[in-house]
């Protein structure tokens, strides 16, 4: 008797700036996923072109009345999405409100959510409400006027620009004094309408993951960056020019406190499969540690050195199985 095996589509690509590092992470959770109880699928998208990747090289034309293909001239139907774009429409609400009209079980948080951890301004001040740690900012939208003089003082030198709704690789910048807040504002804009002028905090950066199920709560152990590079940037990210330590050098009441605010934040968002949280630890006038959120990755990179991954092995559990987990919550009654 063959065993039923769901239809899993790995949901990748998209039209931002991160759409070729989202194909790597499709293949990182391609090799991560259990193929004896899955058929896995990796599905690009990019504008109205949505393929599936065929393992014989040849690709077949998602028909996105139902989110099917072909196969051999039978119609293959999708129980389960894994959305690993980063940037839009995967990471900002749009696919998780077309699987939720076609009622296809998906893997990040819902609609709101999703909107909501995509503008970077929005989420903090969302979560400030609930006694999350912030670093102040300010949105500048695209055509307003603005006083470089009264954003020196109101968030201080040095400062980061970054896109306020996008991922968090492109468009960003740490700028040093007045003079460079022009140049910095036009790259920003380059990715996105909105732009958030953020207060520079100095510290030690962390990056944590969590997941939970109807029967878990698994927070990862914190990974700490540490770059010769002005902030976590592309290079940093991608192109091997940083340190990831985990689980990260903190003492174990900062950790603690961490994890459980990694856990927290997930609660008050009611936050669905893997999430990353980026933070910053700085100290206060006592010289304690001080944890200030900086941003949610709701899609998080899932290449084989990711930090996810990373974490996930540092845990001492097996990705195949974390996947597992995540996609059968979501049938399990």
């Amino acid at each position: 008797m063959e065993t039923f095996k769901r239809n899993i589509a790995i949901v990748c690509g998209g039209d931002s700036s991160e759409h070729d590092v989202s194909l790597r992470s499709a293949q990182g959770l391609y090799s991560f996923f259990d193929k004896e109880k899955y058929n896995i699928y990796i599905v690009d998208i990019k504008g109205q072109d949505w393929h599936v990747d065929l393992q014989n090289g040849e690709t077949a034309r998602i028909d996105k009345n139902d989110f099917s293909f072909l196969l051999n001239g039978k119609a293959v139907l999708f129980d389960y999405a894994y959305i690993t774009i980063h940037g839009q429409p995967g990471e900002n609400g749009l696919m998780q409100s077309y699987f939720e009209l076609l009622g296809i079980p998906y893997s990040t948080s819902g609609v709101l959510v999703e909107a909501m951890t995509f503008d970077k301004y929005v989420l903090n001040n969302y979560l400030r409400g609930f006694g999350v740690n912030v670093a102040d900012s300010i949105l500048l939208r695209r055509n307003d006027t603005y006083d470089e003089a009264a954003i020196e003082k109101r968030i201080g030198m040095p400062c980061f620009v970054k896109p306020a709704a996008d991922g968090s690789s492109f468009g960003v910048s740490k700028v040093k004094n007045a003079d460079q807040l022009a140049p910095a504002l036009r790259v920003a804009f380059m990715e996105s309408d909105e732009v958030m002028v953020e207060r520079y905090l100095e510290g030690t950066e962390i990056s944590q993951g969590v997941y939970k199920t109807k029967d878990k709560s698994v927070v990862l152990p914190a990974t700490e960056v540490v770059t010769k590079n002005e902030f976590f940037d592309y290079d940093a990210k991608y192109n091997g020019q940083v340190q990831e330590i985990t689980p990260a050098r903190l003492s174990p009441e900062t950790a603690e406190a961490v994890a459980r605010e990694t856990g927290r934040i997930y609660d008050i968002l009611h936050a669905n499969g893997i999430i990353r949280i980026d933070y910053i630890i700085t100290k206060d006038q006592e010289g304690n540690d001080k944890v200030y959120m900086l941003e949610i990755n709701t899609t998080p990179g899932m290449t084989v050195t990711s930090f996810i991954p990373q974490q996930v092995r540092a845990a001492g559990l097996d990705i195949k199985d974390v996947l597992t987990e995540i996609v059968e919550n979501q049938f399990n009654d």
